[in-house]
């Protein structure tokens, strides 16, 4: 099936290019604390795949299969023309909750102030949000679109987290109790990415690109995980695992049924002219 081709050629370029980013690295001056190259694997796994079908792919990025627009009750949480904001505030709700819960179980609150990091701030910012648009490029403008072709909306962003999550294979390489936690921010995240994208054609890439910096930052300031400490991990995970059941809770129907919990029709082969642009 011509799906199953595209998620192939994505994801047997995404993980050996982030693998051959991360070895370069050092050889180009640029600190991990500023951007990681890594993060630009599923961007060239998007690459290669509009290489070979090049009217497909620009169908997934224009937004083709991410369902459609939210109806007018719909609209006073997440409609279209709102789902920015929720989700912003969301990224933040996972950091308070978070860097408060290890606060309270560690009696101190790892706040880093910006000014003391090794490079400017503003740097780091701009960096991290472009770092993350190449990882998101991938996973939600390309990847999400594709699989709801295939899968309803919280399997779909489910299964996204699952490939993003194993992804970063460095981290499976941890205790398990880190990677348990690890996993399942990845999956709690794709889940809100996926059902607050649901319908919103424009902006995607800003939009969970935006979530996913602020969600790095408020990581960078407020927790100490990159070392490998289990507690923050955990902690992590179920944070973002509680920021995620308002989003699923609404995502359900009347009687428990979920809406749009088909598949979606795929791309076309080819698309007119005029719906070129986002609705």
């Amino acid at each position: 099936m011509a799906w199953k081709a595209e998620a192939v050629v994505f994801l047997a370029v995404a993980f050996p290019a982030a693998g051959a980013l991360a070895a370069l690295q050092p050889a180009t001056g640029i600190p991990e604390e500023v951007v990681q190259l890594t993060q630009f694997g599923p961007a060239a796994g998007v690459l290669v795949a509009a290489l070979v079908w090049p009217e497909r792919i620009r169908g997934r990025l224009a937004g083709l299969g991410t369902g459609a627009r939210a109806t007018r009750a719909d609209t006073a949480w997440a409609g279209p023309g709102r789902a920015g904001w929720w989700l912003l505030l969301t990224a933040l709700l996972v950091i308070v909750t978070a860097a408060g819960a290890y606060a309270l179980l560690d009696g101190d609150a790892r706040l880093t102030d910006p000014r003391s990091l090794a490079h400017p701030f503003t740097l780091i910012v701009l960096a991290q949000l472009v770092g993350a648009c190449g990882e998101e490029i991938g996973w939600r403008c390309f990847l999400q679109p594709l699989l709801r072709t295939r899968f309803g909306p919280l399997a779909a962003s489910a299964l996204v987290g699952l490939l993003w999550g194993g992804w970063h294979v460095q981290v499976f390489a941890r205790r398990p109790g880190y990677t348990a936690g690890f996993l399942l921010a990845t999956v709690a995240m794709s889940v809100v990415l996926g059902l607050a994208l649901e319908g919103v054609r424009a902006n995607r890439l800003l939009l969970a690109g935006g979530f996913h910096t602020l969600v790095n930052l408020g990581m960078l300031l407020t927790m100490d995980e990159e070392g490998g400490t289990v507690a923050p991990m955990l902690l992590f995970g179920g944070a973002c695992l509680l920021a995620a059941v308002p989003w699923v809770l609404r995502a359900r129907g009347t009687h428990g049924r979920w809406h749009h919990d088909h598949p979606l029709p795929a791309a076309p082969d080819r698309i007119p002219a005029a719906r070129h642009g986002a609705r």
